[in-house]
């Protein structure tokens, strides 16, 4: 269901269904009779029974694409509905002739909408039994992968357990069940295996769907806060456009994956499963959210990482200025929460180890970076100053708990200028305790 650009209209569909319906039919020597697809469908189902006296087997992915293209159209998102339910719905009539139905999708609308006619689907989505349909478990990574894995640890002189954690780390933490499994995501292990052991983000290279963009914006989803939420179990069933929560659709499309499940409560917690993921969403929001140019990016990702590595803070704070610039005037806002989100998201796309209004004993600190060597902590004022910002730092004793740390400890302040839209002004102080 994945080849037709349905926000073109109703049209679009009947076009894909009709042409995906006449060549099935002419790769098994029928001819497609009906002049709607629903009739096609049948016919099709009926003639593929008769012609191999075998039940049918249907499997259709990406069965919601109408819906999620035609999501911010509700006009014609109603027409998508009204007819994927007439289309799908051809499958409960043609029941006897059918020996198994597979569907696939991101989400799981609800049975009262499209599937209102089908009472015998089940739903398997967070089902134990197929708990590892979906990834490539630590067992079969290490015994279907070995001559990979082998030649990648000889060709790099790491140790292979230091390799597989860090393939772990990227790759793995996928879990589809309360049953505490989980898998690697197949298409960045495949793609890491085949470009000689690079860690890179290929999630990222997929896309991300234009409608979770909508969602989260539309619900005004706090995008620094997504890690360790709590859903009802209740709340994945919950899959119709005028009630679509965006935490579970993250969820179902794999920006999020289950952490730990509460049985009594029924209660899920969902978190990014991996590196690549988390790095792989920054990035997407940085250019959907933010509507960065490729330009800037490439930029910031030159210049940003060696900066904070080696601690030269001011060279860093320029290619954030640099990069700040690139933004479009009129999609900021005059909240110090946004650009609070801006960084957030920045120094995570860079796959820092970057944690947002982290609490400490004697208050909240806007953002914490931490390198091998250094942790930076940053205090953000919006029409400020630099100097309130550094002495909230002091005054708040936000790095006391990191000063049995071996590392580098670097207090920044920061003021942003909403006429200018960036940074006008920064201090940095390194810390020391006795």
């Amino acid at each position: 269901m994945n080849s037709g650009d349905f926000t073109q209209g109703l049209r679009i569909l009947e076009l894909t269904l009709n042409n995906t319906l006449k060549n099935i039919a002419d790769d098994y020597g029928l001819n497609l009779r009906g002049e709607i697809p629903s009739i096609q469908f049948t016919n099709l189902i009926k003639d593929l029974n008769r012609k191999f006296q075998e039940k049918v087997v249907v499997i259709i992915d990406e069965y919601d694409k109408p819906l999620l293209s035609t999501i911010d159209n509700p006009k014609l998102h109603e027409e998508m509905r009204n007819a994927l339910k007439g289309f799908y719905g051809v499958l409960k009539s043609a029941d006897e002739h059918l020996k198994f139905v597979f569907l696939t999708g991101v989400t799981k609308f609800s049975k009262v909408s499209i599937f209102s006619d089908l009472n015998n689907l089940t739903d398997i989505s967070l089902s134990p039994q197929y708990c590892d349909l979906c990834g490539i478990t630590q067992e079969e990574l290490e015994k279907n992968f070995q001559d990979n894995i082998d030649e990648i640890v000889k060709n790099t002189s790491v140790k292979k357990e230091d390799y597989l954690e860090k393939l772990k780390y990227f790759y793995n933490g996928y879990r589809f069940s309360p049953n505490p499994v989980t898998v690697y995501n197949p298409f960045g292990l495949l793609n890491h295996f085949n470009d000689g052991g690079e860690f890179n983000s290929y999630w990222y290279e997929s896309g991300t769907p234009t409608f979770l963009i909508k969602l989260i914006k539309n619900q005004n989803i706090d995008i620094m806060d997504l890690e360790k939420k709590s859903v009802n179990r209740n709340e994945f069933r919950k899959y119709d456009v005028e009630k679509m929560p965006a935490i579970p659709v993250l969820y179902q499309s794999g920006y999020l994956t289950i952490s730990n499940y509460d049985e009594e409560f029924q209660e899920f917690t969902l978190d990014y499963p991996n590196e690549e993921v988390r790095t792989s969403f920054a990035k997407s929001l940085i250019s959907q959210y933010l509507c960065a140019t490729e330009n800037a990016k490439n930029a910031l990702v030159t210049m940003l990482p060696k900066s904070l590595i080696k601690g030269e803070i001011n060279s860093a704070m320029n290619s954030l200025i640099s990069f700040l610039a690139s933004i479009p005037y009129d999609i900021q806002l005059k909240d110090e929460k946004y650009y609070q989100t801006v960084v957030h998201l920045i120094f995570t796309m860079l796959g820092f180890n970057c944690r947002s209004e982290v609490r400490t004993a004697s208050g909240r600190i806007d953002a914490l970076v931490e390198t091998k060597n250094n942790v930076y902590c940053f205090e953000f004022k919006l029409d400020g100053t630099a100097d309130e910002a550094l002495a909230q730092i002091d005054t708040k004793e936000y790095l006391l708990p990191w000063k049995t740390s071996d590392k580098n400890l670097f207090k920044i302040g920061v003021n942003f200028d909403f006429e200018k839209r960036n940074i006008k002004e920064w201090k940095v102080a390194k810390d020391f305790y006795s």
